[in-house]
């Protein structure tokens, strides 16, 4: 009998699927030492960044989808 897989969810919360079925990721970088970035730097961080294909089929693996 196979056992099923459960979803980690370490991977399920770090992670947003998309309509398309692409990942969203945050940008590292925007927790401290924010005085000697840039705003635009800062601007920037602040949104998701679409996660590579060959992550997105791992990480989707683990969400268990």
């Amino acid at each position: 009998m196979k056992v099923k897989m459960k979803p980690k969810k370490a991977v399920k919360a770090r992670f947003k699927v998309t309509g398309t079925g692409k990942l969203l990721r945050r940008r590292p970088g925007k927790r401290h030492i924010l005085t000697k970035k840039s705003s635009n730097r800062k601007r920037r961080l602040g949104k998701p960044a679409v996660l590579d294909k060959t992550r997105t089929i791992l990480y989707s693996r683990l969400m268990g989808a």
